[in-house]
């Protein structure tokens, strides 16, 4: 029985990866078969790892084919309205729990990510190791995992905000300003630091997809 699950869980963790990654991006449509080869796994997996994706809402119906769902204007807004509670919480649970190990891999963080600046999408993976470490540093279970919900429907945005001229080097200030409270044990400040970072991404964000829409 667990030589079943195990393929299962791969199948549905390399689907999700690439999703992810923006291997596959939104709209695109995801065909068992193709899968299967692409990812060397039996089409029994692949078809179940669909099913929980939909189940999920990262996948969509498009008449008899799935594809990667995407994320309308309301549903964009509703994500980032919980995204910026959760996220302030981790910073403000951070700043209570946080290792001095974890404080200063973050700190570790931010400078690495400098040598990124220029590569938006390298950046964006960067900010989601940051913003992960952040959810682990707050050491409670359940918000990890009502996090890691959250960031998995990030992945259906078709941009990354980090692709906005200088908000690269902006976030990193923010990202610097958010330890600094953690360091200081300020759960206030943390909190703040966290969420403010978060509404001006969410900002960011709406200005790209006006200019996009501009373009149509």
């Amino acid at each position: 029985m667990s030589q079943n699950k195990s393929p299962q869980r791969d199948a549905y963790g390399l689907i999700l990866e690439a999703i992810d990654s923006g291997v596959f991006r939104p709209g695109d449509r995801l065909v068992e078969s193709d899968l299967a080869d692409r990812f060397g796994v039996s089409r029994t997996p692949i078809r179940e790892a669909l099913q929980r994706l939909e189940t999920q809402s990262l996948l969509a119906r498009d008449g008899r084919s799935l594809i990667v769902a995407s994320l309308d204007h309301n549903q964009m807004a509703e994500l980032y309205v919980v995204r910026t509670e959760l996220e302030g919480l981790a910073a403000r649970l951070a700043a209570r729990h946080a290792t001095e190990e974890e404080i200063q891999v973050l700190r570790d963080m931010i400078e690495s990510d400098r040598a990124l600046l220029g590569d938006p999408n390298a950046l964006a993976r960067a900010n989601r190791r940051f913003h992960k470490m952040i959810h682990l540093a707050s050491h409670n279970r359940y918000l990890v995992q009502q996090l890691d919900l959250v960031h998995r429907s990030m992945a259906l945005m078709a941009t990354t905000s980090l692709a906005a001229e200088g908000r690269g080097e902006k976030a990193l200030e923010e990202h610097q300003a958010i330890i600094d409270a953690i360091a200081r044990r300020d759960e206030a400040a943390a909190y703040k630091a966290l969420r403010d970072h978060i509404s001006v991404a969410f900002v960011t964000r709406l200005k790209l997809d006006s200019r996009s829409v501009d373009r149509v």
